[in-house]
């Protein structure tokens, strides 16, 4: 009788973890099997206050971290329509003070970044979402912007987005 019930047990635990998967990535990753490309178009700059190249370094950051980091493939804009594809927005550009001293005077500025992004998935579960990011990095107040804002860009706030919006996309944080 013991013997019947264990079998039973072992029958039911066996039949209860083979139907259960889990997919696992070294880059944290969740892609769709059937995915195989991907189109990161370039992201326009329709901030009131532009820099130049901050669309372009954008849109060359998140394809380069979505080839890197994934197995799909980036197609351009005249292919057939992508598996994956982002569309984006640089919104708001601006510069702020962060902190005052007792004598209203900024000690500390800000650099505030903030994109729209859309993301399209044709495969899967088609789930994407429209969705704002926003980073910002903090510098003296005695510094000029024009003097720190390509460190700020390139050190801070350009790698956090763009980190923000690939973990939306493919790890669904």
């Amino acid at each position: 009788m013991t013997t019947t019930i264990r079998t039973f047990i072992a029958l039911a635990m066996i039949a209860l973890l083979g139907g259960c998967s889990v997919h696992y990535s070294t880059t944290g990753a969740s892609i769709d099997n059937e995915a195989k490309t991907v189109n990161v178009r370039f992201i326009e700059n329709r901030a009131p206050i532009t820099n130049p190249t901050l669309s372009q370094k954008i849109t060359q950051k998140l394809r380069d971290k979505v080839t890197s980091q994934t197995r799909l493939t980036q197609v351009g804009d005249n292919e057939p329509r992508a598996d994956y594809e982002f569309r984006g927005a640089i919104t708001g550009y601006s510069f702020s003070n962060a902190a005052v001293t007792n004598v209203d005077q900024a000690a500390t500025s800000r650099l505030n970044v903030t994109i729209n992004i859309t993301f399209i998935k044709r495969v899967g579960d088609k789930k994407g979402f429209t969705q704002s990011f926003t980073r910002s990095a903090d510098f003296s107040a005695n510094q000029l912007p024009s003097v720190v804002e390509n460190g700020l860009l390139e050190n801070n706030i350009i790698p956090g987005i763009v980190d923000d919006i690939f973990n939306r996309a493919f790890a669904n944080w």
